[in-house]
Parts: structure tokens; sequence; C-alpha cells
């Protein structure tokens, strides 16, 4: 971490966006030890106790959980986090689709100008609930995935979209309760969506299905595409040499996708790519799907999804064995679950698989396309051949948003669970795929 960023550097960052745990500046100057870099500038809670990193970042609990891995004794949480990234997710997700960066110091002036810059650029709702973390001694220091290396230099056009896929599965678990039992047949980002218009963070309901995303299959693949494209929300983000220009920042607002927004994108995308039929927007969608089919991404994102094989209603109860503290779960309903006969090593097991499940649930997935000229013969990276408009594409794709899960997140879990799964319950008339038939008692998907 030997170079550091210092008061003068601040103007040269902008903001690109957030998640709950981190903003994300680009960088604007010419250095070239920057150019074609983000980095990812730790939040904490705006309500909060002054925040200061002093030992471990790990507690007991956690450092016992992850005995074996190399960012046990990580002094803050940018150093865990990029070596949770280096030796646990890029061996599971593979090298060449995982980023884990590089920690690199910061003054505290330049975190308190960075916090000063960016406060007009961010969402309301996430300036109140969340602030720069002034106190962290180091940011995380990664390539721009929404653009190539040489593309800028070269003045070359990139377009990258942002997708965050969410579970690609259903859970089967024998510890769901036969109240909750429509878990195994609806998808958590249905049900999500649901409490989520209710607490009016969405305006409209999704159609987006991420089993269809998954699904291996070109036409429920370009149905989850089009979904996404209708209703962005914070889950489809499509960039232009590194500019949004298309979806929204953050969740809250107007989600919906209006015929201007998406003759916009036509206009943005046309110089980029030739026309099927007359419409861009239907190239980019074909374009988009064959890579996520050709690239095989998905394939290694869902395998560690399922580790999750005991859904958050099981895995509760190994946590409380884990920290050694009585379960509350088995407190409300009177029962002791099965699974508290389990060896520790075994509970120790279901956490530690639920949390790493946790993550790429989690994550963003950016996929970048270049399109290549007739003298391209050569690429260090997947050429995507699209034969209906007879060009050709460089294509790369990285996860990103890799967090590590703390164990203190268990609770915070199961409360969301069952709070998403009651309002469901409470809303949704009864039947299968009833919120997509708008039969929300009291809202009209899509008002």
């Amino acid at each position: 971490m030997e170079m550091k960023l210092e008061e003068n550097d601040a103007k040269e960052w902008e903001y690109r966006g957030e998640g709950a745990a981190n903003l994300v500046l680009s960088y604007t100057g010419s250095s070239p030890q920057f150019m074609g870099k983000v980095i990812r500038v730790q939040k904490v809670p705006r309500n909060g106790p002054k925040f200061e990193r002093k030992g471990s970042v790990l507690s007991k609990q956690d450092l016992l959980l992850w005995e074996d891995a190399a960012f046990i004794s990580s002094p803050n949480k940018e150093i865990a986090e990029q070596l949770y990234v280096q030796c646990v997710m890029k061996p599971l997700l593979g090298a060449e689709f995982v980023d884990p960066g590089i920690c690199i110091l910061v003054s505290r002036k330049f975190l308190e100008l960075v916090e000063r810059n960016v406060l007009c650029q961010r969402p309301l709702w996430r300036v109140d609930a969340a602030k720069v973390n002034i106190y962290a001694d180091s940011v995380l220091l990664m390539s721009d995935h929404s653009v190539f290396p040489y593309s800028a230099i070269k003045g070359e056009p990139c377009i990258s979209v942002e997708i965050k896929p969410k579970c690609g599965f259903l859970p089967s678990s024998s510890f769901i309760p036969d109240k909750n039992a429509f878990k195994k047949n609806v998808t958590r980002f249905e049900m999500h969506q649901i409490l989520k218009l209710k607490e009016r963070k969405i305006s409209q309901l999704s159609e987006y299905d991420p089993l269809d995303l998954f699904s291996g299959s070109k036409e429920r693949i370009d149905k989850a595409i089009k979904a996404l494209f209708a209703t962005p929300q914070n889950n489809f983000r499509v960039f232009l040499n590194g500019v949004l220009i298309y979806g929204e920042l953050g969740e809250g607002g107007s989600n919906g996708t209006s015929f201007s927004k998406v003759e916009a994108f036509e206009d943005y995308i046309r110089p980029f790519m030739c026309s099927e039929n007359g419409s861009s927007m239907a190239s980019f969608v074909k374009l988009l799907r064959q890579a996520i089919v050709e690239l095989g991404v998905l394939d290694r994102l869902l395998e560690i999804q399922k580790l999750d094989k005991c859904d958050i209603e099981g895995a509760i109860h190994a946590y409380y064995d884990v920290v050694s503290q009585p379960c509350k779960v088995c407190g409300k309903t009177g029962e002791q679950n099965s699974l508290h006969s389990a060896p520790f090593d075994e509970s120790q097991k279901i956490v530690k698989d639920f949390l790493l499940a946790a993550t790429v649930k989690d994550c963003s997935l950016m996929i970048s396309f270049r399109p290549m000229q007739k003298e391209d013969t050569e690429s260090h990276y997947k050429t995507i051949n699209l034969n209906s408009i007879g060009q050709r594409f460089e294509c790369k794709a990285c996860f990103i948003d890799l967090d590590l899960k703390l164990l203190k997140k268990m609770e915070y879990y199961y409360e969301l669970d069952q709070k998403i799964v009651d309002c469901y319950r409470q809303m949704v008339k009864p039947g299968i795929g009833a919120a997509k038939d708008g039969t929300i008692e009291g809202y009209e998907a899509g008002y």
C-alpha cells in the first residue's frame, strides 16, 4: 500500500454509484497509475457512533469460522475484503472473472472532501442512511470493469452491462416450515418485490425472474433481459465508455422505463452496433444473451449459491450453536430444532456455506463489449460472433461486490426473511404467481 491519496487528489475522483456498504468513485485525472480505475470507499451508518477501526475486523466466532483463511488477521475492513476476494472467491468463481483489487492508503482530508464532493449526486435515501467513513485508513483500488483497459486511450467505444442476478434457484430445505412452503415455489426476488412495493422503495413490480436468467434457455434468457430493461431498478445498468446511459443509480423514485428512455438508448447504441430488423435494441439483447451463454459465468455463480442447502430458516439454528447462544427461534416456537443436535463442525459448515452463498446471491456481474474491426485478428478476450448482423465483439466479464458476510449478519438475514415471507403471505391472494398477475390487495402492479 505504498500509494496514498491526499487532499488534493479528491477532485479527480467522481461519483459512480454505491451499494449498502461502499461508495464507488471513478478516476477522471491524468495519472497513468489510476486511469481506468475505480475506488471503493467504505460507508458507516449516519446515526451510528464514531467509527474507528482497532484490532481485528472479525469477532472471535468469525475467527473460528474462517480459521484456515488468509484474511483472518486483517487490520481493517478493506484489507479483509480484498483478501477474502483473493483467497476465497477467486478460486471458487474463476480467476478470469474476479478482480480482488489492491488496498491503498488515504488521508482523512481526502475522505472528508470525497464526502462533500459527492453529496449532491447520491440518492437522498442513501444519504440519510450512511456517510463516508472518514476514519478509514485505506480504500480498495480496482480496474474499472465498465471499460476495456486500452479503449479510453485509443478512443474506442465500449459498452458494458451491470446485472445483479440475485438467487437463481428455489430452496428445497426441509427446515422451511409448512406455513412458508410457498418459498419452494416462488423466487425470493419476487417475494421481496412485494415488500419493497409496500414500503414504497419501488414504484412498480419487476417482471424479472432470476430463474429465467440462470436457465440456459435462449428464450428465457431473452425474457429475463427484456424484463430487466423494462424495470431496471438497481438490478440493471448500461454504461457507454464508463458513463451510465440506462438504469438507475439506486432504488427509489421512478423505476419504470418510458418509451423515451428506450428510444434514447437506441440512439446511444446505434453507432456501436448494426440493427436487426431496424432495432439496435434487439441486436443488443441477442449479444448480451449470447455472451451469458458462451461465457458460462452464471453456472459458476449458481454452483456457489447452492451451497445454501438449509435456507436461513435452518442455518439460523446452526448459527446460535456456533456463537454459543440460546436459540431465539426455538425460544419463540417452544420446539427444539433437530439441527441443535448436530456436531459443532457440521454447524460451522452450514453457517460458512450460507455466508459464502449470501455473498454471491448479492453480487453483480459486469459484461463489457467492444466492436472488433475486420483487421482485428486476435484478442486477449473472448470473441462473440453475432452472425445475425455480421459483427464480432470482444467480450469480458467480471464479478463485483463480492463482499465478506460476517456472522453478525445472520440474525438480520433471518429477520428480513421473515419480514419478506410474512408480507408476501398477507398481501398476495392465494395461488402461486399471484404477484405477477397484480393481485396484491390495495396495490396495482405497474401503477
